[in-house]
């Protein structure tokens, strides 16, 4: 009678589930991440609440003064902080997608100053004077300047090539510039108040501006998650992508668009916030591979940490008073941009 068979595991099926395991394991890590950042938002200011205070005011609704500061004051603040944070960091991870430029974010198409520049012309021309009136013209101006740039790179031989992308993205931001300038030196009244909106704060936000940008939100983000594969393709080049049977051009137009909607809403919401949407798409590579499938999604947990944390920081680090989280994420981001630029550098 013949001995059984030992049995085997096949070692390519272990190698694959492999990646997996650890790529689930850091996502479980940085929704952990997420809860903690929001704690630290909601307990952390000028005047420190307990954590059980804090679960007090949020799960039975108590009446006492901290219970009110995190109910009408920290918890519109943390939610701003979510969602511009996964904006932004998804903006920025199918920017760099697109353009395959590992130095892309979001102002590189000029979205960022399209935002500013409808800003301006609302405080000047058009009378607003609130975040909630704000949000609408930050948000067309965003959209005018991402069609303006695509325009531009898409015409002639070629198309929207990553290059010309670039600079038509580089060309609308300076004429955009220009423009935010002309008006700002010439009006004296909304330079002083265009000055609060442009340092980039979730500081001051309400309910209000939470209801009308989470749409916007859940559309960028659909629209973004759909060309995660294509992504993918146009990493390897165009030809590549093209052999692969992926449209490249849809690629871009539907991620564009998503970029551009998640841009305007974090821009819209907080004002121009830099390098989140430059360090957290290369922060989720390095944890979860170039998966799209799994770095968008590792990008969207991510950028709310670092922004949440980034505002916090700048609550405790010169009291009473606050620096600005963008200020604090453009400190934070500077060495990244630095060392990104000497790993990256390029051979003569």
């Amino acid at each position: 009678m013949s001995a059984a068979a030992p049995t085997t595991r096949s070692p390519g099926r272990a190698t694959r589930r492999t990646p997996v395991v650890r790529r689930v394991g850091w996502t479980a890590a940085a929704v952990v991440a997420v809860l903690l950042a929001v704690l630290l938002s909601l307990a952390v200011g000028a005047r420190a609440v307990a954590p059980s205070a804090v679960l007090d005011a949020l799960l039975r609704g108590g009446h006492s003064d901290d219970a009110e500061v995190i109910r009408q004051l920290r918890l519109p603040r943390t939610l701003i902080g979510l969602m511009v944070g996964a904006a932004l960091a998804l903006a920025g991870t199918a920017l760099q997608g697109i353009t395959r430029n590992p130095i892309a974010d979001p102002g590189i198409l000029g979205i960022s100053q399209g935002a500013s520049v409808g800003v301006v012309l609302a405080i000047a021309f058009a009378g607003v004077h609130t975040l909630t009136g704000y949000v609408w013209y930050a948000f067309a101006g965003a959209g005018i300047a991402s069609v303006a740039v695509y325009a531009i790179a898409s015409s002639g031989r070629g198309g929207a090539t990553p290059v010309k992308l670039a600079l038509g993205g580089a060309a609308i931001n300076a004429l955009l510039v220009s423009v935010t300038h002309g008006v700002l030196t010439t009006d004296a009244a909304t330079l002083d108040e265009f000055r609060f909106w442009q340092v980039g704060s979730i500081a001051g936000r309400d309910a209000d501006v939470v209801h009308q940008v989470w749409p916007f939100l859940l559309i960028g983000t659909v629209l973004v998650i759909s060309v995660a594969r294509g992504l993918d393709a146009l990493a390897l080049g165009e030809d590549v992508a093209k052999g692969l049977g992926q449209n490249v051009a849809a690629v871009r137009v539907l991620g564009g668009l998503g970029a551009t909607v998640l841009t305007g809403v974090g821009v819209a919401a907080a004002g121009p916030i830099a390098f989140v949407g430059l360090a957290v798409p290369h922060i989720a590579r390095a944890i979860v591979g170039t998966d799209h499938r799994w770095v968008l999604p590792m990008a969207a947990l991510i950028g709310p940490v670092m922004l949440l944390v980034s505002d916090v920081v700048g609550r405790i680090v010169f009291p009473p008073g606050e620096v600005p989280a963008g200020v604090m994420t453009a400190l934070i981001g500077v060495p990244f941009l630095v060392t990104l630029v000497r790993r990256k550098a390029v051979p003569a």
